[in-house]
C-alpha cells in the first residue's frame, strides 16, 4: 500500500508498483466479490411472519410464511410482511458487502471523504 499512499499524498512514486498494488486490489476485489455471490442471506417482517432468503446478487430464493401468524393478517398486511422481509435480507447484503470493503481496504484507510486524487491533480496543474 506504500505506492498508493504515495500517490494519495500528491507524489507520484512508482507507477509499476502503484499499478501492481491495484491489480492486487481487483483481485481481492473480484475473489470477494464471487464469494459473496455464492452466500445466502436472510430477513423477516417485524412480526416474524414472513422469511425471505436471498443470493449475494439480491435474486430472491426462497419465502417461507409462518401459517399460524398469517392467520392474523389480512392480504394488504400480508403483501407489506413479504416487501418488509425482501428489503431486510437485501439490506443484509449491504451490511455485508459494507464490511467485505472495510476488510478490503483494511485499517490504512482514511475517514476523510476528500478527492484522494485532489493533490495529485492540483500537482499535475501546478507543474503542468
Amino acid at each position: 500500500m506504500k505506492d498508493a499512499e504515495a500517490f494519495a499524498q500528491g507524489k507520484i512514486g512508482d507507477l509499476d508498483g502503484l499499478m501492481r498494488e491495484l491489480d492486487g486490489w481487483v483481485g481481492s476485489l473480484t475473489a470477494a466479490m464471487g464469494d459473496l455471490d455464492e452466500q445466502r442471506l436472510e430477513g423477516t417482517d417485524p412480526t416474524q411472519t414472513v422469511r425471505a432468503e436471498v443470493a449475494g446478487t439480491g435474486r430472491l430464493l426462497a419465502l417461507s410464511i409462518d401459517s399460524q401468524k398469517l392467520r392474523d393478517l389480512d392480504h394488504v398486511e400480508l403483501a407489506e410482511a413479504v416487501q418488509e422481509a425482501i428489503v431486510a435480507a437485501r439490506l443484509a447484503i449491504g451490511e455485508r458487502l459494507t464490511d467485505l470493503m472495510r476488510d478490503l481496504a483494511g485499517p490504512q484507510v482514511s475517514t476523510d471523504d476528500s478527492d484522494p486524487l485532489a493533490p495529485y491533480i492540483q500537482n499535475v496543474l501546478r507543474e503542468g
